[in-house]
């Protein structure tokens, strides 16, 4: 390997996989629309009008950042920096708004109605662990579906999954997360041992696609299929699927965490949120009726 290619190699190494498909997809869209690299700020600032009413807010400001880093990476003086590009922007946030939809947190509750429609087919199996251990660890559905067997570790408590990477450690540093025996009768551990019973692999996957006969497939499930499964459970237990995604575990653990008293720093260190402020949302959400003043009024 020459020193341009070892370069060029460690660059693209840089950025996740889901990262460089993001990329590639808001390029595409802007050269759909009819730009062009090098670009003008007089063209982004159209780009951006031209999309303001079909797309959020915050998906023009991620296709912002795709031109800017291509701008920058390629040493062309970048347009998104420019002032009619960043007015065009300030005008859009203030027409349209800023808030984002979030994903509706699966509580324990809800959690424990889908889990109890569960049968006991392999495709049950399967989904039973993914469910409870994607909410027991605090996952982001691509860490999830990124296990592999080789990262369980059984200990006395329970286990401890070694998380290799994940969205906010792409240089591997790791991290640890214990997932301990329950004491409901929905055990994380149990669910996952059952599965692994039933899929009888060595290596590979903890998580694979089952198909309609029941046959377990060596592939890797995709961190889509998380939402997927998640939604026709919760339907199957007449549970309305609406504004639930793979996202919902996670954010179902840190808002019940919170509302039975957990503190933040715990929940913190299961979901690997950085900070207090990153967990902001959950507090608020978790509290909107702990002492609320029209409770006391009405």
């Amino acid at each position: 390997m020459t020193s341009d290619e070892a370069v060029e190699h460690f660059i693209r190494e840089s950025l996740s996989e889901n990262t460089r498909k993001a990329y590639r997809s808001d390029l595409a869209h802007f050269a759909d629309w009819g730009g062009s690299l090098p670009a003008t700020a007089d063209m982004v600032a159209r780009y951006l009008a031209h999309h303001a009413e079909a797309l959020a807010p915050s998906s023009l400001a991620r296709r912002l950042a795709t031109l800017s880093k291509v701008h920058e990476a390629n040493a062309c003086p970048n347009p998104c920096r420019s002032e009619i590009v960043r007015a065009t922007m300030r005008g859009i946030k203030r027409v349209k708004g800023t808030a984002q939809d979030q994903a509706r947190p699966l509580l324990r509750e809800d959690l424990f109605t889908l889990l109890d429609a569960l049968g006991d087919d392999p495709r049950a199996f399967r989904d039973r662990a993914l469910l409870l251990i994607g909410w027991a660890g605090g996952f982001r559905s691509s860490e999830l579906v990124g296990l592999d067997l080789v990262d369980i570790e059984e200990v006395r408590e329970g286990l401890v999954l070694h998380l290799r990477r994940s969205k906010t450690d792409q240089t591997r540093q790791g991290r640890k997360i214990g997932i301990p025996l329950g004491r409901t009768r929905h055990c994380p551990v149990a669910a996952l041992s059952a599965w692994l019973d039933a899929q009888r692999v060595n290596d590979g996957p903890i998580f694979r696609p089952v198909d309609r006969h029941g046959n377990v497939q060596p592939d890797r499930l995709r961190s889509d299929a998380v939402s997927t499964i998640l939604r026709n459970r919760l339907k199957n237990a007449g549970i309305d699927p609406e504004s639930y995604s793979g996202h919902s575990l996670r954010a179902g653990l840190a808002t019940s965490a919170i509302k039975a008293g957990v503190p933040t720093h715990k929940v913190r260190a299961q979901t690997g949120h950085a900070s207090d402020l990153m967990l902001s949302r959950y507090v608020r959400d978790a509290g909107l009726f702990d002492g609320n003043v029209a409770g006391v009024l009405l």
